[in-house]
């Protein structure tokens, strides 16, 4: 029987793009999509769905063995803004899940796991700007802390037992398909919503607020040449950092306008404020350019005009 590809988290922003990329690619049946909420129609239907709580190490072992997985594309989490609301809860499931599904695929001799970490590891005392690959870690955010310790916790699996764990930093990932779940770069995705149906967004960030995003094309471009990279060329394996532009709210309201002349943004920062104020602004990902090859294919005009053009013609479908 062939190894099969389980996605935890497959219901979220990431997840929901991943995991029928991974089913085109390697066959709707190869690919197992989890989650503990009820998953779109469209992504129950098109191949395996089982509900997991990542937190149970029986229910995550008795999925792998049925199906006889060997790859795990670990994504479930609690994002930033959400964790500084509950950080028991954010602790619980971001560094208790990611140890249970490192221990089990240990133990049942999985080939590969991907963890993605993410900007949040970086913190005041790191350099903002190019941010480089190894630096200081000391995040101000419960997200930050588990993303930090699942990326040590990842590197000590491949060194101490040889399990090939891999993971980069994403940061802000923009979709045209679903909303995002609770992180501090959301507003980069409502903001089209908004400025499609009411053509008025009021943005919980400052105007001057610089921050590393990514298009969601290029996320899974980037998660799955990763995982298909040889071995041998992968020195930091758990902690690429990634990047593909870094912008502001001003910058982001400024290209939309050029579609929409009369959208209008007002700023009125919240709590998220401080969160982005302890994140990068650009970062450094020559280590994923040279290792495997990362090149993103989106910039911020060419992000905007496919984000509109979608979101457009599902507004006058009716379907937004």
């Amino acid at each position: 029987m062939s190894k099969r590809i389980l996605v935890t988290g497959a219901s979220g922003q990431i997840g929901s793009a991943l995991t029928p990329a991974l089913r085109a690619r390697y066959g709707a049946d190869m690919v197992v999509a989890t989650d503990i909420v009820e998953p779109p129609e469209e992504l129950r239907n098109a191949g395996p769905f089982e509900f997991l709580d990542v937190t149970q190490r029986g229910a995550i072992a008795a999925v792998i063995d049925r199906y006889n997985v060997g790859t795990i594309y670990h994504l479930a989490a609690i994002l930033s803004a959400v964790g500084e609301t509950k950080p028991q809860l954010a602790w619980t499931v971001n560094l208790n899940g990611v140890y249970k599904v490192l221990e089990i695929a240990r133990e049942r001799r999985v080939e590969r796991v991907f963890y993605p970490s993410s900007i949040a590891v970086f913190g005041p005392e790191t350099p903002r700007d190019n941010t480089p690959q190894d630096t200081v870690l000391r995040p101000t955010t419960m997200y930050g802390v588990t993303k930090v310790a699942g990326e040590l916790l990842g590197n000590y699996y491949f060194r101490r037992f040889g399990l090939d764990v891999r993971g980069v930093r994403y940061p802000g990932i923009i979709s045209s398909e679903t909303l995002p779940g609770g992180g501090t770069t959301d507003y980069a995705v409502e903001i089209f919503y908004e400025a499609i149906k009411h053509h008025h967004y009021t943005c919980f960030l400052r105007e001057d607020t610089v921050l590393p995003m990514m298009y969601m094309p290029d996320c899974i471009k980037a998660t799955m040449d990763l995982m298909e990279a040889d071995l041998a060329r992968l020195k930091h394996h758990t902690d690429y950092n990634l990047a593909a532009m870094s912008f502001s709210p001003a910058d982001l309201v400024a290209e939309i306008q050029k579609h929409i002349p009369d959208f209008v943004c007002e700023y009125r920062p919240d709590y998220r404020q401080e969160i982005a104020d302890s994140w990068p602004r650009t970062i450094d990902d020559r280590a994923a350019r040279e290792e495997w090859g990362w090149e993103p294919q989106y910039d911020l005009a060419a992000m905007v005009e496919d984000m509109l053009d979608k979101l457009g013609r599902r507004y006058e479908a009716g379907l937004l």
